[in-house]
């Protein structure tokens, strides 16, 4: 048996897959980043909505400034957590204060909440505000869809749980299943982020492409929790992030 995004049930027919969530995450920071360069954005600010505190949304928040910040090691970074996976509104309303007040990119992992993100930045981008919003899981560019042909989602940070399936599947077909847990990462692309949107900078891919490879070497070591990134001096104090 192969369980998704769970862990700690132990059984020896069990393997339990999780996801190196920051890596993607940290690819997608770069690219709001860089964007920012790209579109020629002063003092670009960049937020993060969450939907409940806890350690694996952390990795998400923690790899996404971690990425903004290896671009704009300054840059102004704002966080908010829903303590709610179904509330948009929650979120609309933040990302519309956050607009107004100059918070150029949102990156939002807090399910069905994050959509109210995607929905003020297109609100927002209909108005001719340069400002965006980053999905997540699978690619939201037609989520953010305000006409025929423009979306406000810049990019989505992708959980390609088809490709950890293929791995595990394989393994077992070659007679190698070993229960217990697993965290897929770059090395097997099983995250990553899309590049659907044709407005996407090519420095913006340029700049992902590098530090995907500079994580593989090992050159970027991405930190996950919010003492270890804040350890290191790699996000602001401020965050509202929680390693528990």
């Amino acid at each position: 048996f192969m369980l998704i995004d769970a862990a700690g049930v132990s059984l020896p027919n069990v393997v339990e897959t999780l996801f190196a969530e920051e890596m993607g995450s940290y690819l997608v920071g770069v690219i709001a980043a860089e964007q920012a360069k790209a579109e020629g954005i002063s003092n670009p600010g960049f937020g993060f909505v969450g939907g409940v505190p806890g350690a694996t949304i952390t990795k998400f928040e923690m790899g996404y400034v971690q990425g903004v910040r290896s671009v704009f090691p300054n840059a102004r970074i704002v966080d908010y957590y829903a303590n709610n996976w179904g509330a948009p509104e929650l979120a609309k309303a933040q990302a519309k204060n956050w607009f107004d007040g100059g918070i150029y990119c949102i990156f939002s992992a807090a399910g069905s909440t994050g959509n109210g993100v995607i929905a003020q930045a297109k609100e927002e981008r209909t108005r001719g505000k340069k400002v965006w919003a980053i999905g997540v899981d699978s690619d939201q560019y037609e989520d953010g869809l305000y006409n025929a042909t423009d979306s406000a989602v810049l990019t989505s940070m992708l959980k390609k749980v088809e490709n950890a399936t293929y791995q595990i599947l394989s393994e077992m077909k070659d007679g190698k299943f070993t229960s217990g847990i697993r965290v897929f990462d770059l090395s097997i692309d099983a995250v990553g982020y899309s590049d659907r949107n044709a407005l996407l900078a090519k420095s913006a891919k340029d700049a992902a492409e590098k530090a995907r490879k500079d994580i593989l070497s090992g050159k970027i070591v991405v930190e996950k929790t919010f003492a270890g990134a804040k350890a290191k001096g790699l996000v602001p104090a401020s965050l509202h992030a929680v390693d528990d």
